[in-house]
Parts: structure tokens; sequence; C-alpha cells
């Protein structure tokens, strides 16, 4: 979240509240301008004279002969800084408007009780909105020691801050999409405002809060499902992507291994100094698929001779976090397929790559929730384990290595795991392989008889589930490395979770949604909070002016 506006610094943020002081008197409760009441009425007779204007200077300089000799791009350039003056103008008048209408009531109660009837009117406060900055008048209901309390801004929805939730939108989304320094420029192009990239930063990091309770309320939320999706493989998958983190983003034993670490460069990290600098960040995804069954040939077979595709992710949903551990991540991917299948009535598949701590959370998620599930490791995993391997015997570019490769990896498709896994040990003995020739034969071997109860491919292709893990090392490369591995960017462990957050929303298709469940959460934190029983008045009072 912001920090209190009130310690803020720079020219976007203000307090939105003031306190009368114990001596100030309750003026207010007598002030009303009806004394005025022609003037006021004269001064309000066109509320939008200042926008119209802006429009009739537009339409006066388009008219001007001289334009006639400008290129397009000319036209565009002062029409779009004019036309933003002119939202500017019409946003700041309809508010004016809105303040002169506003309806003064007898008295309005906070939280605790207490009833502000002072009523003061011509207080106002900045708005840095999309279009540029305006003023938004309003009166104060007030009460000796007390905080004023602002029926407008509760209504109006206004953030503590000045940068409106347009505004915070627009940072959020650009945000995600590329660095800050990006973001921020876009931020001044579209709006005009003068904001920095720390504030920048800081409004992503406030756009994201949200993000799990956002989920959290959808558990509740049925999925609508095709007709013909009930024969549908429910499909979890987890992996890790690390993140160069700053030192005090570090996990306390990473954070330790660095300041342990001797680096051979002053000026940047050389080739293995790396993995003390980095934070492991979750991800997980939940997806659908129709099965299509399919044999080891027709999966090996080259994308020329393919006659059977494999099974097309379809829902998917990706969930990111840099904070939480594995355990937690997991049981949130868990908590969204049990969402689309609340009764374990459909068939349920864990992809992996092979990382035992992922395949011991996902076991004991699925034990706890008493879910049939099975696990299969990624194909591709156990193909880059068999070319590591066909190196041991074969010298680099001989297409015998290929052939072998295709060989043993379509006896592992024929649930031969173990026996392949054998035959690479006798191969290397028979060789009489050095122990640096065969150690990445023995690695093989190793890895395909430690994970053979997870390679039971046979069943996989005849019941037609996938057995690659594209999609989540899709979510990886998408959620994580396009944005975060950039040269030279070192995360702040706020920052990286929010852009994440932001990212998976966008990527999931539901940022909108998001972004309404958003601002009602903001108006019960920043204003419902303030009043009696949680309810912004909304009773009709007798018109202020």
């Amino acid at each position: 979240m912001i920090a209190d506006p009130g310690t803020r610094c720079g020219e976007l943020y203000a307090p939105a509240v003031e306190v009368l002081p114990e001596d100030a008197s309750d003026r207010g409760a007598a002030t009303d301008l009806e004394s005025d009441g022609v003037a006021v009425e004269g001064a309000c007779a066109d509320p939008f004279v200042s926008s119209r204007e802006q429009l009739e200077t537009m339409l006066g300089w388009l008219s001007d002969g001289e334009t006639d000799g400008l290129e397009h791009s000319q036209l565009e350039e002062r029409l779009q800084a004019d036309g933003r003056e002119l939202l500017r103008r019409m946003l700041e008048d309809k508010l004016e408007l809105r303040a002169f209408r506003e309806q003064r009531l007898e008295g309005v109660a906070c939280s605790a009780g207490v009833v502000r009837a002072a009523v003061e009117p011509g207080h106002e406060r900045v708005l840095s909105s999309v279009f540029g900055q305006v003023t938004v008048g309003r009166q104060a209901y007030r009460r000796r020691g007390c905080q004023n309390l602002y029926l407008a801004d509760a209504q109006l929805n206004l953030p503590r801050e000045r940068p409106s939730h347009g505004t915070r939108r627009l940072a959020a989304v650009e945000s995600s999409k590329g660095s800050f320094e990006e973001a921020t420029e876009q931020v001044r192009e579209i709006t005009g405002l003068e904001i920095s990239k720390r504030q920048v930063e800081e409004l992503a990091r406030a756009a994201a809060v949200d993000f799990d309770a956002f989920y959290a309320s959808q558990a509740s939320t049925a999925v609508e499902q095709d007709d013909d999706s009930d024969d549908d493989v429910l499909v979890i998958s987890c992996d890790g992507k690390g993140i160069v983190m700053r030192s005090d983003g570090l996990r306390p034993a990473t954070a330790a291994a660095a300041q342990r670490a001797q680096p051979k460069l002053r000026t940047r990290l050389s080739r293995g100094e790396k993995p003390n600098r980095k934070r492991i960040a979750e991800v997980g995804a939940v997806y659908e698929v129709k099965p299509r069954c399919r044999t080891g040939e027709e999966v090996l077979a080259s994308s020329a001779e393919k006659t059977v595709p494999a099974p097309k992710a379809k829902r998917k949903l990706l969930t990111a976090s840099v904070v939480c551990d594995a355990a937690t991540v997991v049981g949130q991917v868990f908590d969204e397929a049990e969402r689309r299948d609340p009764q374990h009535q459909r068939t349920w598949v864990a992809l992996v790559d092979g990382n035992n701590h992922q395949i011991d959370r996902i076991t004991a998620e699925a034990k706890a929730r008493s879910i049939k599930l099975t696990i299969v490791i990624d194909l591709v995993h156990v193909l880059e384990y068999l070319w590591g391997a066909c190196w041991s015997f074969f010298n680099e570019g001989d297409p015998a290595a290929e052939r072998w490769v295709h060989e043993k990896a379509l006896a592992v498709l024929e649930g031969k795991a173990s026996i392949v896994a054998a035959s690479i040990r006798r191969k290397a003995t028979r060789l009489d392989l050095d122990t640096d020739k065969r150690a990445k034969a023995d690695r093989c071997a190793d890895y395909l008889h430690n994970k053979a109860p997870y390679l039971d491919y046979p069943t996989a292709l005849r019941n037609g589930w996938p057995i690659a893990t594209g999609v989540i090392e899709g979510a990886c490369r998408h959620l994580v490395k396009d944005r975060m591995d950039r040269t030279g960017a070192r995360w702040g462990l706020q920052g990286a979770e929010a852009v994440l957050k932001l990212r998976a929303l966008r990527s999931n298709g539901d940022f909108d949604s998001y972004w309404r469940f958003h601002l009602a959460q903001e108006q019960r934190r920043v204003h419902k909070t303030r009043y009696a029983n949680g309810v912004i008045p909304q009773g009709k009072g007798r018109p202020s002016r």
C-alpha cells in the first residue's frame, strides 16, 4: 500500500482531510451562501462555460486558413494536446457543478458514532486525473477536535492521494508492460502530469493489493462450462523462475551466501555468481484440455509428419508470487482447480519438471483434499537428459546420436524407463568410459530410475492427457523473464510482487473485472470504514446553496 499521504513529498501527493482545531468555532453551521443566491445562480447559469471556450478555441484554430499548410501529424499533435485540455475542463466543470448541487445533510456520524453537525462549503482538493490536474470542491462535515468528513469524496470514491483511479490504472497497466522508466514516460505523455518513476512504482504496487482477495472471491463463483467439457482433463502445473533482487529482497539464506561471495569483478557479476542474487518466483497454472489419444511415434514425429496434434490448453489461469513460497502457490492452484471441479469428478493431472519439492507439495495438497491426481513428468525434460547422455557415447554432430535418442525416447514413452536406465549404464560400462566421460550418462540413468513412478506415459497417451509442460514454461517466460530479467534490473520485493500479479491479471484476461473489484475495495477501505455502520450517507438533504 502507498504510505500515509501526510508524510509524502512530491507534487502529486497531498492529504485529503482537515481537522477542526479545538478553539475553532462551529461557523460552518451557519454558512450556507443563501444570502448570495442571485450571484451563485448567475455563476452557475452555464456550468460548462470553460469547456465551451476551449472547444471554440480549437474550432477557431482549425478554421484559420494558416492551418491549411500544416501536415496531418502537426494537426494531430496540436489536437491531442488541446483535446486533453478540453477533456480536463469538462471534467473540472462537471465536478464544480456537482459541488454546486451537493446537498447538505443535517448531520453525519463517523464510525465511532460521533456526529458532525457543522457543515462548511468551499473546501477543495486537487485530483491528478488522466486529463491533467483538476480541482474538486466539496462540503466538510465538522466537529471540534475531530477529522472532517467529506461525503463528496466518498461518493466520488476519490483516493487518499492526488492521482486519480484512472491515472493509477494507467500506471498499473504500463508498469506491467515495460520498465518503470518506460511506464513513467507513457503516463506523462498520455496525461500531461509531472510524475516520477518512484510514484509510478508506488501506484503499481497499490494497484495490485487486492489480487489474492479478488481470486479468493471467485472461489464461490461457478465456472461456466461448455456442453462437452465434462470429459476435459483438469491440468495443474507449477514451476519456479529466478529474479535478480536487491540485497534487501533476498531470502535470509541467499542473502547470507551473497555476503560470503567474493565477486571476481567490481562492476559486474561473472558466470556462476548470479545464483546468490536471485529469489525464486513461484508460478502456477490451471487449465483444461480435450483428451486426444496418441502413440509414442506420433508424439516424436517431426512437425511436418505430425497427424495428431497435441492436446490444446483452454481456460488457462496463471498465478505467480515472489513473496509466497511454493506451498502457498500450489494451494492457490488447487483452489482454482477445485472451483472448476468441486465434486472431484473429473480427471486431474499434474505436470511437473521433476523437481522433488514441487512433487512433494502437490502430493501433500492432493492428499489433504482427498483428490485423486496423477503426476506426470514433462517429456521435454526427459529428452534433455537423453541428449545429455548421448554425448557420452557419440561425437558431436554424429547422426547416430539422433537415432539413439529417438530410440530411447520411444522406449520411455512405451513405459520402459527403468530398462532404458539400465541399458545406458551397461553401455557406459561396456565402453569402459572414465568417470568424467560417463557423468551425464549416469545422471540420465539416475533420473529415469528415480522418476519412473511419474513416467507412466502409456497411460497418459492412451487417455489423451498432455505430457509436456509447455504452458507453465511459457508462463515463466511471459510472466517473469520477459519483464523481470532485463539487463541490469535489480528488483525490490514488493515492486516485483506487484508486477507479477498485474501481469498475471492481464494474461488471464481478468484485469477489467479485477479493477472493478479493486475500486469497490478502495471505497470500503478509504471511505466506508469512516462512517457509521460502514455506510456512506446518501439521504436527501436540503441544497447547500
